[in-house]
Formats: structure tokens, sequence, C-alpha cells
């Protein structure tokens, strides 16, 4: 399928979608009695970081899209404290966690630098 909308063409659209996918499967194992908690927490935040994304760039506004791209990068922000929650809680290894942490870090840059570019 081709993208049809305009933000399916940015990478760091491309990279939320998926970050939201792994945060989502990392989930699965927390314990039941975060379904409230933490899961939903993390899941919720995930999402948003593509979902702000694609609601900026539809927007005829640049200004507004910067400000929508400040909302996913706050999101990306609460999902590595939450990332944090749950290295501390032992609900996921080191191993997950570098990884989750590294793309992370990889991903709030170039949301940064792409928002630094937006005139």
């Amino acid at each position: 399928m081709e993208a049809q909308f305009k933000f399916e063409k940015l990478i760091i659209w491309q990279r939320a979608m998926d970050f939201g996918e792994e945060i989502q499967q990392i989930e699965r194992d927390f314990p039941k009695k975060e379904i409230y908690n933490l899961s939903s927490q993390i899941c919720r935040a995930a999402d948003s970081i593509a979902l702000n994304i694609s609601e900026g760039a539809i927007l005829q506004s640049k200004l507004e899209f910067k400000k929508f791209m400040g909302y996913s990068i706050r999101s990306l922000a609460e999902v590595v404290s939450c990332l944090h929650k749950a290295k501390r809680r032992e609900y996921i290894t080191e191993k997950q966690f570098k990884d989750l942490y590294e793309e992370s870090f990889n991903i709030m840059n170039m949301m940064i630098s792409f928002r630094s570019k937006i005139r």
C-alpha cells in the first residue's frame, strides 16, 4: 500500500509506530496488577507519539505542527520514565530496557531536529 497521507512518509512517524508496537509487546509481560496503572500509562504514552505527529502534520499552521511535535516529544519522555519504572520493578530485563532506551534516544533526537526545521 502506498502512503496516502503526508505524515505516513515521515520517518519519525514510521519509527514512532514501530516503537509503539515494541512497547505493546513488552507491556504484555507486566503483572496484571499494573493493567490500570503502568501498563495503561506506557501504552497510551507510546501511542501518543505517532498520533500527535500525524495530527500535527495535517494542520495548516506550521506553528501548530511544532506544538504537536512538542506533545510527541513529551509523550516519549513519559515512556522513558515508564521504562525506568518497569526496570526498577523488574518487569523488563536490562537488555529490554537498554534497547528501548536507545531507540527512545534516537527517536527523541530525530523529533527535536525535525521540529527545529519546521518553518
